[in-house]
């Protein structure tokens, strides 16, 4: 049973996050995992300051399927089936060990996979105390009033062959980035302490939302709905596209999985994050995609413990899935945010209106057919109109080539480099020089003084409700 659990599909981050839930459960304020690559004795240890466990405890933390997952529990408990430190851990050692100590008591208890396979008969063989090995790392836990160690040997899923130090050192970023993530509504609370530490350096959360941030495009007030198992929150939220944001804020809200794979819901439970930038196959026909048009979209959603069975929550807590009843409200809201998002992703960013609350004109619309969808030169902007207006007897031939661009946008190129690239494809004068913003300013300002006849202050301020010049106020003001 105990190597058939085994296969469950745990990674090491997400089993280092089961027994962190333990920690938080003991109401410990700081755990210290420690990566120890030490000639044959490669080992994991997880150490916290909680409460620690008596012997009655303890034995019954060691079984696997002590808890009833259908018992009420603490509206603050994490696990659900009573199985997390145990088939977490032997998702990636052959080798258990939990010592404890909880007002000065002291006790140690071991599973070794190995003595199971070699003893005779049926009987489940827990041990007494460390292994050789792990007899001076357990010592110390005798020294402390209250916390618990928890000792990974023999990993046998982790060290596969040809796995070398430096693989032990990219793993430890994994587990970090994770973590990170994981725990970091409760790494965020200024009010309740909790650290992690990763042989010794502290992790800092990572928050999938940016709060806060002055470049976010929008994010809803919270809604929520009330169920049979308790209230169901969720907030939506739009996240800066990358133009307005540093390299390195770019890079760092991309999270442990890249832009497109993040985006979604996020569904906490007890602020544990459970799962992480999913749709929850949600869509009309068919599930959503992760699309690079939707990138900018992520979700927070709320659910108590008491509805683990309805959403579906598994052993790892890595999957999740709405109930019937709740899945058009949670689908009305994800495509607000999808469409929101969207709109953020194609316009880079950039408001369609002015400071003053005025549309700005842009060079293009889209125009919606029976046919699907067909881009065309918006003859209302002031730089075409311009032309159209002097062209004379060209203007039959420059409507001709206005008409041969709009059929020969590429727009299967311009996908698959977006695609490719991760991003949208430069525009707006986006990395050019200013004084080559300024050429084709001041002919659209010569024009629309001399020709049109608007006054300085006039034309500027057209200038500025017009497609890309309203990034410019700088050098719209400059115009002589």
């Amino acid at each position: 049973m105990i190597e058939a659990l085994r296969g469950l599909g745990y990674t090491t981050a997400s089993a280092l996050a089961d027994i962190i839930d333990n920690s938080i459960a003991a109401r410990a304020s700081r755990v210290d995992i420690n990566f120890v690559w030490q000639g044959e004795e490669r080992r994991i240890e997880i150490q916290d300051n909680g409460i620690g466990m008596d012997a009655t405890g303890l034995d019954k933390a060691m079984r696997l399927g002590e808890l009833n997952p259908l018992d009420d529990r603490e509206e603050s408990d994490l696990g659900r089936f009573g199985m997390g430190l145990k088939t977490a851990s032997f998702s990636q050692c052959r080798s258990l060990t939990v010592a404890t100590t909880q007002n000065n008591q002291f006790n140690c208890l071991r599973w070794d996979l190995d003595v199971l396979v070699e003893s005779s008969g049926d009987g489940w063989f827990m041990l007494e105390g460390p292994s050789d090995t792990g007899l001076p790392l357990v010592e110390p836990v005798k020294n402390i009033d209250h916390g618990t160690l928890v000792l990974w040997e023999k990993l046998d899923r982790i060290l596969t062959d040809g796995f070398t130090e430096d693989n032990f050192m990219e793993l430890m970023d994994q587990v970090e980035r994770h973590l990170a993530m994981v725990f970091h509504r409760y790494l965020e609370d200024k009010s309740q302490r909790f650290e992690i530490y990763i042989n010794g350096c502290r992790v800092k959360p990572w928050d999938p939302f940016m709060t806060g941030h002055p470049a976010k495009s929008w994010n809803s007030p919270l809604a929520s709905q009330a169920t049979q198992g308790g209230t169901v929150g969720v907030e939506c939220h739009v996240l800066p596209h990358k133009d307005r944001l540093t390299d390195k804020e770019f890079e760092s809200a991309g999270g442990p999985d890249g832009w497109t794979a993040q985006q979604g819901f996020y569904v906490y439970r007890n602020r544990r994050l459970l799962l992480a930038g999913s749709w929850l196959g949600l869509g009309r026909g068919r599930s959503w995609t992760k699309e690079e048009a939707h990138r900018l979209a992520r979700i927070r959603l709320d659910i108590p413990n008491t509805v683990d069975s309805d959403w579906k929550i598994d052993i790892r807590k890595a999957t999740a899935r709405p109930p019937v009843n709740m899945r058009k409200w949670l689908m009305r809201l994800a495509e607000d945010t999808r469409a929101r998002a969207r709109k953020t992703f194609a316009s880079r960013g950039r408001p369609a209106r002015t400071g003053n609350g005025q549309t700005v004109v842009q060079a293009w619309r889209a125009d919606q057919t029976a046919g699907g969808v067909r881009y065309r030169v918006d003859d209302a902007h002031p730089a075409v109109r311009a032309v159209l207006d002097d062209a004379g007897s060209l203007l039959p031939q420059i409507k001709a080539m206005l008409r041969i661009l709009e059929e020969t946008i590429p727009v299967q190129r311009i996908w698959l480099d977006t695609a490719e690239n991760k991003e949208t494809p430069r525009t707006c004068f986006d990395g050019e020089a200013p004084s080559e913003v300024v050429e084709v300013l001041s002919v659209m300002y010569q024009n629309l003084t001399s020709k049109k006849r608007f006054s300085a202050e006039e034309a500027k301020r057209k200038l500025l409700q017009t497609e890309p010049f309203h990034d410019y106020p700088q050098l719209v003001a400059s115009l002589k």
